[in-house]
C-alpha cells in the first residue's frame, strides 16, 4: 500500500468513513450498523451525551488516506478548562475513537497508516496543551464504548503510542427475550410500570413495599440518526437481591409485545454474582470492553512523526 497521508475529515469521506465504523460496530453488536447522517451527526454534537457533550469546546475529526481510499480515522474531542466542567474532564483531552483497516496480507502498510494518524492525534493534543490525553472507543452505536476486546488491532495502535488502560472492565451480555423467564409472579406480588431514569421501570411490590425494579430502554436508536438496531433493548437498572428473576420475566413479557427480541445487560467484569445471575436467567456473555484509556508519555514505543 503507498504510504498514507494524515488530513482533516472531508464531507467526501462520508460514506467510506461510515463503512468503515460499522466494520467496527459489527464484530462488538450482532445486527446494529449506522447510517452515514449518524456517523455525520456525531462529528458535530453528541445528544445523547446531554451532561459530558456541552463541556466540549474543540471537535477534530482526522483520516488517514492511502490512494484515496480512508484507512483509518480518529475523531478528537477537547473538554474546557472552566469551573463548569466535571474533574475527570476538566482541561483534557481525549480520543473519542479511533477506527483503523486490521492488518492484511493483500492490504500491507495498515500499521503504519494507523501509528501515523495516531501520531497526529497526539501531535493535535500537544497543541492543545491539555493537562491529560485520554481515549475511547465510543462509536455512535448502543453497546460500542470503552475498548472492545474484539478490536486488538485497535487496542496494540493505543498501546504503541503509549495510552495504557487505567479504568474498568465491563462484561456486556446479550440475551433472546424467548429465552428469559415467563411470568410467575408469586402471590401478594403486584408489579407496576412506570416511567423511570432509564427507560420504561417495572416495580414490584409486596405489602405497600417495593421489593425491587428494573428499567428496560427500548428507544436505543434516536429515529433521525437512523441507527440500525431494531429488536434491541438494554437493562438501565436492576435492583431487587432475590427478585431478579421475577423483574426480568415482567419486563420481558413487555419486551415482547414491544417486538423486541434482544436484551441487552451490562456489569463490572469483578461482580460475579452479578454476573452469575444474568446467565441463570437467560443472558450469555457478548464481549468485554475496557473503559478509560490515559496516555503515559514515555511508556509507549516512539511513534513517527511525534
Amino acid at each position: 500500500m503507498p504510504a498514507a497521508r494524515v488530513r482533516p475529515f472531508h464531507r467526501g469521506d462520508r460514506d467510506q468513513l461510515t463503512d468503515l465504523v460499522n466494520r467496527h460496530v459489527a464484530a462488538v453488536v450482532p445486527g446494529v450498523s449506522v447510517s452515514v447522517n449518524t456517523v455525520l451527526s456525531e462529528l458535530e454534537r453528541r445528544p445523547e451525551e446531554f451532561i459530558v457533550d456541552p463541556w466540549v469546546s474543540e471537535r477534530v475529526t482526522l483520516v488517514a488516506e492511502s490512494r484515496g481510499h480512508v484507512v483509518a480515522a480518529a475523531h478528537l474531542l477537547r473538554y474546557r478548562a472552566d469551573d463548569e466542567v466535571g474533574d475527570c474532564y476538566r482541561d483534557t483531552g481525549e480520543v473519542a475513537w479511533f477506527v483503523s483497516h486490521p492488518p492484511a496480507s493483500f492490504r500491507p502498510g495498515t500499521d503504519e497508516a494507523a501509528d501515523l494518524l495516531m501520531s497526529a492525534c497526539l501531535a493535535q493534543l500537544a497543541r492543545w496543551r491539555v493537562r491529560a490525553r485520554l481515549a475511547d472507543g465510543a462509536l455512535p452505536a448502543p453497546m460500542v464504548y470503552g475498548l472492545p476486546r474484539n478490536w486488538p488491532h485497535i487496542r496494540a495502535v493505543y498501546e504503541r503510542a503509549g495510552f495504557r488502560h487505567t479504568g474498568d472492565t465491563e462484561v456486556i451480555l446479550l440475551a433472546r427475550v424467548a429465552d428469559l423467564p415467563l411470568p410467575e409472579p408469586p402471590p401478594g406480588v403486584s408489579f407496576a410500570r412506570t416511567l423511570g431514569e432509564c427507560g420504561t421501570r417495572f416495580t414490584a411490590y409486596a405489602d405497600g413495599r417495593a421489593l425491587g425494579f428494573i428499567e428496560v430502554d427500548t428507544a436505543l436508536a434516536r429515529p433521525e440518526r437512523h441507527v440500525r438496531a431494531a429488536g434491541l433493548a438494554d437493562i438501565g437498572n436492576l435492583r431487587g437481591p432475590g427478585w431478579e428473576h421475577h423483574l426480568l420475566a415482567h419486563a420481558a413479557d413487555w419486551l415482547r409485545l414491544s417486538g423486541v427480541d434482544r436484551l441487552v445487560a451490562y456489569e463490572t467484569a469483578t461482580d460475579q454474582a452479578a454476573i452469575d445471575r444474568l446467565t441463570s436467567a437467560g443472558f450469555g456473555e457478548l464481549t468485554r470492553t475496557d473503559r478509560g484509556w490515559e496516555h503515559r508519555p514515555g511508556s509507549g514505543a516512539q511513534m513517527p512523526g511525534r
